[in-house]
């Protein structure tokens, strides 16, 4: 089989939006590298739903927040396939709780996933990323939404936002683009664990499509700013049935 001639890293591959968005750009064409922390059946399984799906697709653990770990991503990943072209920042954990209330460990674990590890991951996107190439970090619209009990998750999310939109600007004349999707209420493992189902059906019921998101919504919009959609660049693009 003929090596795909471009590259993803899709972390938290394994994970309630990252698996979708892995298998979608498998069936565009890429070879996808499945980066994962967690459970290693699960990383399989995805890599598996590729290549019987007739795609290119590894996995390769490691801790994101970890500088020696995110390069050794990029290495497996070139060793592989000779070059990374597009990589998609899914990996992230929410844990709420009002701030009176909030363990500083558990705030410190979160900021060390979603934002010390966007930051690395971006970091080493910026050293290693071939031109034509696009970066996208994933947020959240809990950061405008403002919701109590979110406001450790909005706030390391908030920090992608800001990350994105100054590297967008730093990479001027590398033809690579940056930008940051935030879902809103998305029916994934992470979003409904723990939630009573009165609550998740408030929230199905807040956009104006009354429904929650699902992964392949987001999907869609990942497809589209990995492939074609040069001309979006620095932008955060909400994927929330305009809940706001």
């Amino acid at each position: 089989m003929t090596t795909p001639s471009r590259v993803a890293i899709v972390t938290g591959g394994s994970g309630g939006i990252g698996r979708p968005v892995v298998e979608r750009l498998a069936a565009d064409g890429l070879a996808v590298v499945v980066a994962y922390s967690g459970s290693e059946e699960r990383a399989q399984e995805a890599v598996t739903a590729v290549t019987e799906a007739g795609g290119t697709a590894t996995a390769v653990r490691g801790d994101l927040g970890d500088e020696a770990d995110v390069a050794r991503l990029f290495d497996e990943a070139e060793a592989a396939y000779g070059g990374v072209d597009v990589v998609v920042n899914t990996a992230g954990i929410m844990l709420l709780s009002p701030i009176a209330s909030f363990d500083v460990d558990d705030f410190d674990r979160m900021v060390r996933t979603n934002l010390r590890g966007t930051f690395l991951v971006s970091r080493e996107t910026v050293r290693r990323v071939r031109d034509g190439g696009a970066l996208l970090n994933f947020s959240s619209s809990v950061v405008k939404l403002a919701l109590p009990e979110y406001s450790a998750y909005a706030a390391t999310k908030g920090g992608v936002d800001a990350l994105t939109l100054v590297l967008a600007r730093e990479l001027r004349g590398r033809d690579v683009t940056v930008n940051t999707v935030a879902p809103g209420p998305t029916a994934t493992p992470l979003f409904l664990d723990g939630k009573p189902q009165d609550v998740v059906d408030r929230l199905a019921a807040a956009p104006p499509l009354e429904r929650l998101g699902t992964p392949d919504d987001v999907t869609e919009l990942v497809a589209f700013l990995a492939g074609p959609g040069r001309w979006v660049n620095g932008q955060v693009l909400y994927v929330n049935g305009g809940i706001a």
